[in-house]
């Protein structure tokens, strides 16, 4: 390996944090606006090992915030077109490309298990909590029906429920990172981490948790989130039939690239903080 690609990494956080790094494997599942930032910035600090997960293809609307969208790659399937950047910057990267939608059918594709850090970036609300529970509980679920053994006492609790109280799994002994909404927002500085049952103001995690208190599942352990303290502004306008997939989406929103690309690095930051101080 060239190992002066990643001198100034390595000037920063030492050798042996040099080296955990390089030996860790990811899993990004959508590559938006947030998961294409996310997955450059790790390669970028290092990460050797990457999986991407996005059935979609490169749409002209994408062109405004996801990193891999430019007028040379509409009409290449997402994973592909940020494959071939990735290997770009570090040509001996593992980067995996899935041309695949995660959703409750297709969970048990992906052998979760193996990584080391999953990340979250999915946009469609059912699809979300589906890899939440899965990732996060115990065993997989068979159905949606199924309860989790170790939810809250009490379904209808406060949004402000104590991240304490839920258990830490025994088993996988990776790390979940999740994007909440990031689209609608124009203001950088209110971009936030908080723990998931903590945030506050934001309509993604407050119907996902409402979701979750309805069919009484409840991820299984305490898991970080990256956020926006802002108030979604509204659509001024019609959105665009681009042939883009949406996957469960309840509607196509706006959303400009400084905002999603801090919440796709902060993602990133997330990972490699939590290798240094291992």
């Amino acid at each position: 390996m060239n190992n002066d690609l990643f001198n100034r990494t390595e000037l920063l956080l030492g050798s042996e944090a040099m080296k955990r790094i390089q030996s860790k494997r990811v899993i990004i599942f959508g590559l938006g606006g947030v998961g294409s930032w996310c997955a450059e910035c790790l390669v970028r600090e290092g990460i050797m090992h990457i999986t991407l997960v996005d059935s979609d293809v490169v749409c002209i609307t994408n062109c405004n915030r996801q990193l891999m969208a430019t007028t040379k790659t509409i009409g290449e399937p997402k994973v592909e077109a940020l494959r071939k950047r990735l290997l770009e910057i570090n040509p001996e990267a593992d980067i995996v490309a899935l041309q695949k939608n995660y959703s409750e059918e297709t969970a048990n594709d992906f052998n979760i298990e193996t990584y080391d850090y999953v990340i979250d970036a999915i946009d469609s609300l059912k699809d979300k909590i589906s890899l939440i529970i899965r990732t996060l509980s115990n065993s997989p679920l068979k159905g949606e029906n199924q309860r989790s053994a170790t939810a809250p006492p009490e379904p209808d609790r406060r949004e402000e429920v104590e991240a304490n109280s839920l258990p830490l799994r025994e088993g996988w002994g990776g790390s979940f990172f999740s994007s909440m909404g990031a689209a609608l927002r124009i203001d950088p500085t209110k971009v936030r981490v908080s723990e998931f049952w903590k945030i506050k103001g934001d309509p993604l995690a407050a119907a996902m948790r409402s979701s979750m208190r309805k069919h009484k599942l409840f991820p299984a352990r305490k898991f970080l989130c990256v956020h926006s303290e802002e108030q979604p502004l509204p659509n001024l306008g019609k959105a665009l039939q681009d042939g883009s997939k949406t996957f469960n989406k309840v509607q196509t929103n706006g959303s400009l690239a400084h905002i999603t690309a801090i919440f796709g690095m902060t993602l990133a930051g997330l990972v490699i903080q939590d290798i240094y101080q291992q």
